[in-house]
């Protein structure tokens, strides 16, 4: 049995440098890896080009990387809920590559798969097809778009076992299995790390070859970005 287990999430970063490609899982801030993204912080790495959905808020996820200027480069779909992200963006502090949602995953799946590229009608006729090559197919018009070329991926899990199969929650489950295996080192921080065989196989998400690290994460915040309540009743 192959374990795959790391005491902490110090050792889990070993590798990192300036400069790398990094993606990161979540989805506004459901499911990122808090843990992972803490000790970016704590590390200083600078010149990061990081792809993910959005960057979070301003002091939260990956908006603590954007305040202290380590990230050179967003591709990532939305920008909306942070303001710093917003602001680097249309100062030109920051270099910021907006790619459609689907066409985003689809370039982590395309990485995960070993695709090199693949062709979506998504973003034909607008300023994403600029410079790229576009291609007919039943009289309809396609862009290619390339599969993304990752340093490391950062995902977060619900659970998972020594081994790195993982099994997500609810909403976590949007970018984070995308990105498992789609860039060199998978990095999986997980609420709950339990031994081999204690996970159901047909509850497993992800399975074990697509990671190379796993821990447990120590503490969660779990914020909610836009909290919508409605009165009790009487």
């Amino acid at each position: 049995m192959i374990n795959k287990k790391v005491a902490n999430v110090t050792e889990a970063m070993q590798g990192v440098k300036d400069n790398m490609t990094l993606m990161l899982g979540g989805f506004g801030l459901c499911g990122i890896p808090e843990n992972a993204i803490n000790a970016l912080v704590q590390m200083n790495v600078k010149g990061l080009t990081c792809i993910s959905n959005n960057a979070g808020v301003d002091d939260f996820g990956l908006g603590l990387l954007l305040h202290k200027r380590q990230i050179k480069k967003m591709i990532s779909s939305y920008v909306g809920e942070n303001d710093e992200f917003e602001r680097q963006m249309l100062s030109g502090e920051l270099d910021v590559e907006l790619v459609p949602q689907g066409t985003l995953v689809e370039r982590c799946k395309a990485a995960q798969s070993g695709f090199p590229a693949f062709y979506t009608p998504a973003g034909f006729g607008t300023e994403v097809a600029e410079g790229k090559e576009t291609r007919e197919f039943n009289g309809k018009m396609y862009v290619m778009e390339k599969a993304f070329e990752a340093d490391f991926a950062f995902v977060k899990a619900w659970k998972g076992d020594v081994a790195g199969n993982l099994i997500f929650k609810g909403t976590a489950r949007n970018f984070n299995p995308a990105m498992c295996g789609a860039a060199k080192i998978t990095v999986a921080e997980v609420e709950e790390l339990v031994p081999v065989g204690t996970l159901d196989p047909n509850h497993i998400h992800i399975p074990g070859i697509f990671i190379q690290r796993i821990f447990q994460g120590e503490v969660y915040e779990k914020r909610i970005e836009q909290r919508t309540v409605r009165q009790r009743s009487n």
